[in-house]
C-alpha cells in the first residue's frame, strides 16, 4: 500500500513538473495569488498554503503523539496557542526589519495575506508559547523538549508546503539566472534595480527541497536513532539553519542587520547552539520513548 502512495505521489510530481510548473517558469503562464473573492473576501494561495501544511504535519504528528502517550487534547489546545503566537511571531519579525516602510504604511502591518512572514519569528514564538505551556498547565503530559521534539520533527513539512505561497505571490525569488530551472517574475513583481530582467533563482523552491529533506532525516532519526529528548530539536536548528544559510544568499528580498543579512546571522547563531544542545542531550537529557513504540 505504501508503495502504491508513493508512486501516485511521484507521479503527480511528475505530471505537476512538466504540466503546470514547466509553463510558470517559462512565463507562459502568469499566477494569480487569489483563488476566489467573495465580495470583500478573498481567500488567497498563501493562506490556504500555510494552513495545509500546518494540517498535514499535525496528520504526521499525531501517530508519534499516540505512540508517546500523550494527551491530544491538550496538544490541540497547545497548537492553537502556538499556531496564533507564530503567526504574530514572524509578522512582527518582519515589521521590525522593514519598519522604515512600516511606520510609513502602518495600515500594510496587518496585511499578511501578501506575503511578509519571517520563519524565525515564528519559530522563535512559537518555541515560548510551548515553554510556557508546559510550565503552566495542569496536569500537562508532556515535556517541553519532548513536545518540541515533535512539532520540529514535522515543521519542515509544513514549511515545504507554506513555501509554494511565496510561488503564487512572486515573491521570495533570488538574483537573475539563465540556469535550465529558472523563473520567471512578471516586470511588476520584480524590484526596481531589476526591472530588465526575466528570469531569477526560484529559491522558495529551493527552500521547499530542503525543507522536505530536513523532515525526512529527522522523521527516520526520531524512530531509529534518537536517544533523549531535545535531540531532533537540536537537529532541526542544525539542517534547517544549513540550508537557510545557502538560500538566504541568494534571495533579493533579504532582511539585514546593518550590512548582514539577518536570517545568515540568525542561521549561523542557530546552527552553533543547535550544535551544543545536540552534544548535551544526547549525553544527559532526558530518556525519549523508545522507537519500538
Amino acid at each position: 500500500m505504501k508503495r502504491i502512495i508513493w508512486a501516485s505521489i511521484i507521479a503527480f510530481a511528475i505530471l505537476f513538473l512538466f504540466f503546470f510548473l514547466k509553463p510558470v517558469f517559462s512565463g507562459q503562464i502568469i499566477l494569480n495569488s487569489v483563488i476566489f473573492k467573495l465580495g470583500r473576501l478573498q481567500i488567497r494561495w498563501y493562506g490556504v498554503l500555510i494552513a495545509s501544511g500546518i494540517m498535514i504535519a499535525y496528520m504526521v504528528a499525531r501517530t508519534r503523539i499516540k505512540a508517546e502517550n500523550i494527551n491530544e487534547d491538550q496538544v490541540i489546545e497547545g497548537l492553537f496557542y502556538g499556531v496564533i503566537a507564530g503567526v504574530v511571531g514572524a509578522r512582527l519579525y518582519y515589521v521590525v526589519f522593514n519598519w522604515d516602510y512600516f511606520s510609513r504604511n502602518p495600515s500594510d502591518i496587518l496585511k499578511t495575506w501578501n506575503g511578509g512572514l519571517a520563519i524565525h519569528g515564528a519559530v522563535i514564538a512559537a518555541m515560548l508559547v510551548a515553554f510556557l505551556y508546559t510550565r503552566l498547565k495542569k496536569n500537562v503530559t508532556f515535556g517541553f523538549f519532548q513536545i518540541l521534539d515533535i512539532v520540529l520533527m514535522v515543521f519542515p513539512l509544513a514549511q515545504s508546503i507554506g513555501r509554494w505561497g511565496n510561488f503564487f505571490n512572486y515573491e521570495a525569488f533570488g538574483k537573475p539566472t539563465n540556469l535550465p530551472w529558472k523563473m520567471f517574475v512578471p516586470v511588476q513583481n520584480r524590484p526596481p534595480m531589476y526591472r530588465n530582467y526575466e528570469y531569477f533563482h526560484p529559491t522558495f523552491l529551493y527552500e521547499s527541497i530542503w525543507d522536505l529533506i530536513v523532515f525526512t532525516i529527522l522523521l527516520v532519526y526520531t524512530k531509529k536513532y534518537r536517544k533523549n529528548f531535545g535531540e531532533t530539536s537540536a537537529l532541526y536548528m542544525i539542517l534547517y539553519s544549513i540550508g537557510r544559510f545557502f538560500v538566504e544568499g541568494l534571495r533579493l528580498d533579504s532582511l539585514y542587520m546593518g550590512s548582514f543579512r539577518a536570517a545568515q546571522v540568525v542561521s549561523i547563531i542557530m546552527i552553533g547552539l543547535g550544535i551544543l544542545l545536540f552534544a548535551y542531550f544526547r549525553r544527559k537529557g532526558s530518556r525519549a520513548i523508545p522507537s519500538s513504540s
